[in-house]
This record gives C-alpha cells, sequence and structure tokens, in this order.
C-alpha cells in the first residue's frame, strides 16, 4: 500500500510547488533560481521535474517537496505533509485525520477570537482609548490593523458568550487556552480581560496564541499573560512576527531578536522587517533551530540592565553553541527598541548598524562595571564572560578571547583554560543536552581528487543506461571500493534494490545525478575525461609506488630488482604519455 507521503509526490509536481515560492527559468531539462537559503546574484539553484528534487550548487541544499516546504515555511514534516496533503487531495490516517480535525478546530477559534478582538479595539470605548494609547506609543493605524491588534474587555465572559454565539464548543475554547476553568466552582471565563491583545501567528499567518498586555487595570494584575501550552501552540518553538519576517530575514541573512512585541512591530514600522521576539519565554534552542533555516546571523537586542541576566547569558549561550554569529544591539538601561524607535527611528537603525560582537560588548561591560586590580573583581568578571567562552565551538576564536582575557587580569592563559575545564563540567544536564542545529553541506570539501572523479562517473552513468557501456568492466579495479561496487550494482541493473535498502545512498545517487543534470554536459565527452583523468591518477600513483620501491632495492643494494623495477616504470611511464596523448588528440 502507498504511503501518504509517497501518494502526495505522485500526485504534485515539484516544479509547481517551489514555483510559488520562486521564479524558476527553465535551463535544459530543468529549472534554474536564486536560492532561497543563502544570498547569492547568479542562480545556483537547481530543480529536476524528472527526479523531483532539487539542489543548490551554492551552499549545498538538498531535498524534496517536503524538505523545502519544511526549510521555506519553518515546520516539521508532519505539519508539511498535511500541508501538501490537502493540496494534492490526500487522506491522511483516521488517527492524523482525528488530530488534523482537533487543530483545524482550535485554529478558527483563535480566528474567531482575533476577530473578536480587533472589534472590540474599533467598537469598543475602552478599545478606542487604547488606540488612541498605542498611537502614543508610535504604532501607526495600519501597522495596528496590519498586526491584528485588539483589545480584551475587561469581562469575565465576553469572548465565550461571542465564541458560543458563533458555534464554538466550550471545549474547543478551553483547549484554545482563551478560557479558564475554575478549580472548585467549576464555572468558566475568560482568560484575557482588560487587555490589548497581540495575536501570535504560526508561520503560515494563522493565529495559534495571544499575548495581553494589561491596560486601564488595577497593579494587580501581571503587565503581560500569555496563551498556555495547547494542541497547536508551543511557546519554546514559536517566534512572534516569523510569519511576517521570514523572506526578510533570508534576503537580509540576519535576523535581529527582540524582548517585546511591541519592539517587533515598530521595528517592522520602521523598515527592520526582519525582527523577531522569542514568545513570552526566555530563548529557546527550538526557536533558533528555527531561525537557522533563514540565516547564521543574529542580532540580540536588550538593554543594560538585561545584560548581565542569566536568561539572556544563556539565550547568547545557545546562539553561540548553535554556531551563530551573534552581535548585540543594546539600549540604555530601561529602554526598549519600541520606545527608541518612537522617539527617533534613524537612531534605532543606528544602533542596529553599530551592534558590537557578543565578546567586544561584554569585555567592555565587565571590566567597566568591576576592577581587574581586585580578586573579586576579577571573579565577577569571569562570571560574566566565561559562561560565554565556554559556548564558542570554533577553538580559534576561543582561543583569541582567552588570551585576551588572560592579558587584561594579568593572569596566566593555563589559569583561564582550566576554569572554562570546571565551567563546561558543572554545565547543566538539560543544557549539554540542548540540540545544536545542523546545516547541509556541498560537495564535502575534503573529499580527494580521486574520489570527485568517481563521484562524477556514477553521476554519468545515472542520466541513462545506454551510458553504461562507456565504462568497461576490467577498468573497475582502478575505482575505490565503494564506488565499484555502486557501478557493479548499475551495470548489473540490481542498484536499485540496494538504494531503496539506505536512505543515504538514495540521497547521494539522487545528489550525483542531479548535479550531472544541471551542468547540462555532453556524456560521451565528460566521461571521456573523467576516465582519462582517473587512469592518469592511478598510473601516477603506480609510479610513485615503483620510485620508492627501486630507491629502496639500491639502498639494500639489489641492482637485478632496481633494474626490473626501472623497466616497470619506463612502461608506466609510456602508458601515461600514451593516455595524455589521448586526451589532447580528444
Amino acid at each position: 500500500m502507498t504511503s501518504p507521503a509517497q501518494e502526495v509526490k505522485n500526485r504534485l509536481d515539484i516544479v509547481d510547488i517551489i514555483g510559488d515560492y520562486l521564479k524558476l527559468k527553465k535551463v535544459g531539462a530543468g529549472y534554474q533560481a536564486l536560492c532561497p537559503f543563502h544570498n547569492e546574484k547568479t542562480p545556483s539553484f537547481y530543480v529536476s521535474p524528472e527526479r523531483q528534487t532539487y539542489k543548490c550548487f551554492g551552499c549545498g541544499a538538498y531535498g524534496d517537496i517536503f524538505s523545502f516546504v519544511m526549510e521555506m515555511e519553518g515546520i516539521e514534516f508532519r505539519e508539511a505533509l498535511h500541508l501538501l496533503a490537502h493540496r494534492a487531495g490526500v487522506e491522511i490516517s483516521a488517527a492524523q485525520s482525528q488530530l488534523r480535525s482537533e487543530q483545524k478546530a482550535l485554529y478558527e477559534v483563535c480566528q474567531q477570537a482575533t476577530d473578536y478582538f480587533r472589534h472590540q479595539l474599533a467598537e469598543h470605548q475602552v478599545g478606542q482609548r487604547a488606540t488612541a494609547y498605542l498611537t502614543e506609543r508610535g504604532l501607526k493605524k495600519e501597522t495596528i490593523e496590519d498586526w491584528s491588534i485588539g483589545y480584551a474587555p475587561d469581562q469575565w465572559t465576553g469572548l465565550l458568550d461571542y465564541l458560543q454565539h458563533k458555534g464554538c464548543r466550550r471545549e474547543e475554547i478551553l483547549a484554545a487556552g482563551l478560557a479558564v476553568k475554575h478549580p472548585e466552582k467549576g464555572t468558566i471565563y475568560d482568560r484575557f480581560r482588560g487587555r490589548i491583545i497581540f495575536p501570535i501567528n504560526n508561520l503560515q499567518g494563522q493565529p495559534i496564541g495571544f499575548g495581553g498586555r494589561v491596560f486601564e487595570s488595577d497593579d494587580k494584575s501581571a503587565k503581560y499573560i500569555n496563551t498556555p501550552q495547547t494542541l497547536i501552540y508551543d511557546k519554546s518553538r514559536v517566534l512572534y512576527g516569523l510569519d511576517k519576517a521570514k523572506m526578510a530575514i533570508r534576503e537580509k541573512d540576519q535576523a535581529i531578536l527582540t524582548e517585546g512585541y511591541t519592539d517587533v512591530i515598530m521595528s517592522h514600522q520602521a523598515g527592520l522587517n526582519q525582527t523577531v521576539a522569542s514568545s513570552g519565554t526566555a530563548l529557546t534552542s527550538s526557536q533558533l533551530s528555527i531561525l537557522k533555516r533563514y540565516t547564521d546571523n543574529l542580532m540580540m537586542a536588550f538593554d543594560m540592565d538585561s545584560a548581565g541576566n542569566l536568561a539572556t547569558q544563556r539565550g547568547i549561550g545557545l546562539a553561540q553553541s548553535a554556531d551563530f554569529l551573534v552581535r548585540v544591539v543594546t539600549m540604555k538601561a530601561g529602554q526598549d527598541p519600541a520606545d527608541m524607535i518612537a522617539e527617533d527611528p534613524k537612531q534605532w537603525r543606528q544602533q542596529v548598524e553599530g551592534a558590537k560582537s557578543v565578546f567586544d560588548f561584554y569585555f567592555e561591560l565587565a571590566f567597566s562595571q568591576y576592577d581587574p586590580k581586585t580578586p573579586e573583581g576579577r571573579r565577577d568578571i569571569s562570571h560574566l564572560i566565561l559562561p560565554l567562552l565556554a559556548s564558542v565551538n570554533d577553538q580559534i576564536e576561543q582561543s583569541h578571547w582567552v588570551q585576551e582575557m588572560a592579558t587584561r587580569l594579568r593572569v596566566d592563559e593555563s589559569d583561564i583554560w582550566l576554569a572554562l575545564e570546571k565551567k563546561a563540567s558543572q554545565q547543566p544536564e538539560e543544557e549539554a543536552a540542548e540540540e545544536t542545529p545542523t546545516k547541509q553541506t556541498a560537495t564535502p570539501s575534503h573529499l580527494s581528487r580521486k574520489d570527485r572523479l568517481e563521484r562524477r562517473i556514477i553521476g554519468l552513468l545515472l542520466q541513462d543506461e545506454k551510458y553504461h557501456c562507456l565504462v568497461d568492466k576490467s577498468e573497475l579495479k582502478m575505482f575505490s571500493k565503494w564506488a565499484r561496487d555502486i557501478i557493479n550494482c548499475l551495470l548489473s541493473k540490481t542498484l536499485s534494490e540496494k538504494q531503496s535498502a539506505s536512505r543515504d545512498l538514495d540521497t547521494l545517487l539522487n545528489v550525483l545525478a542531479l548535479e550531472v543534470e544541471a551542468d547540462q554536459v555532453n556524456i560521451d565527452e565528460e566521461m571521456a575525461v573523467c576516465l582519462m583523468e582517473l587512469r592518469q591518477m592511478i598510473i601516477r600513483e603506480e609510479m610513485r609506488k615503483l620510485s620508492d620501491q627501486i630507491a629502496q632495492a639500491e639502498r639494500d643494494q639489489k641492482p637485478r630488482k632496481a633494474q626490473q623495477l626501472m623497466k616497470e616504470l619506463q612502461q608506466l611511464s609510456q602508458d601515461l604519455y600514451n593516455n595524455h596523448a589521448s586526451k589532447e588528440k580528444s
């Protein structure tokens, strides 16, 4: 029985899917475009209709319709499957359909709630005062509408009554986190009351949760409350504003991370539309993993009060461990980006442009706050800098800052290294277990020339069975074992069995075939050149070995053996000449 994923692949064309995101240009048997996963001026992103795969020859990104949608939308496979299955008209299993149905109901509840909140902001008497407050903060009318900002009246069941009137069930309203059930009385009431509401969207722009800021209420209420964990909302995996910022982050190869909803909104209004915020939580590895799909460069904005905060330092450490290039955008104590932008948008842009590297910032901060001449000051400086230094993956960069720290503190470098080792051993298990995102790479740079030739020959052979005759079985001995095994399977027509049994092999072969297809080469000519170069490489290696043996025979004073080896060397030299002459002639 065909799996839902395979059925989706059978029904959808990768050219149509990718064409919805990128401007594709027909080139030979395939299509080209500027890669969406890295900045480039010359197209290196290739789509193969025949193989239903894509490959970027710049950054190495490779995959099928599922991996492309996952990367572009920042979603997991299950979500991509449902998204594409809906487009293809493919039914998912009963259990999955039930889950999808429950999620769909919550999406609808959240959308209805968003409409209600927006209406209240525009029509409710207090809502209009909330609009005036937002305008005073610097938000334009169109910005308020674009971000669907709303207002929740200070009523116990205002939203509950509205949603039930719209046909939503109480269980769904509770499951969406929009209502709370009293633990003793069992009554249900609105979670958000007397608050300005900021809808939190998924990457497709659907509201999945809400953040509520208190407005005209007593001081006993928390300033912000957020939707709890639900079937569709996981705050550790959501970045506020990413649905609007994702393409700008890719284009600018940079993300700005702020702390608040209004910071993000005002930053977008000021033209820095690559800005996002962690969604009511400290920065998590899951959020960084999602950001990693769009950029390796992260600007973290916080005021000077937050600089020494453990959560801030941990977030920076996580980002560095994930191989982000982190820079710090600073503001005065108590100031946030929204305040700065409301005062002068140019000032915020200048702060972003003048962002400092993490260590430049923290060295400056630590050595200005504490006295490096006293034992206490050295201790405080170490406490501030060492956690960040421990999270650096690059050994050379880490060594540089260890040396810098030792020089400034006037201590031996060995003392800093020892302190780092202790810091690493004290790292909490949950931090040590944090996953760091990985990035697909292009053809490995460490491959030898022979490896590259063998990969190219296999890619050429994969284009069509008619090219199999170009490799003589007698020449298979000059290939490495892995390449020889693959070519043997190709020639004996048993490769498909081996390919279906190994996902890694299947991926490798698809990449090799795609590389040749994208280059639009003359297969016969390319094969002849590759085989000739491989033969020359093998001959030169044998000549090198013979030269070593001749030298050893001469040291052992065995002239007859040396003479025999010399004849073999001369023969190989003639073979090399003939092979080269043949190449020149062709």
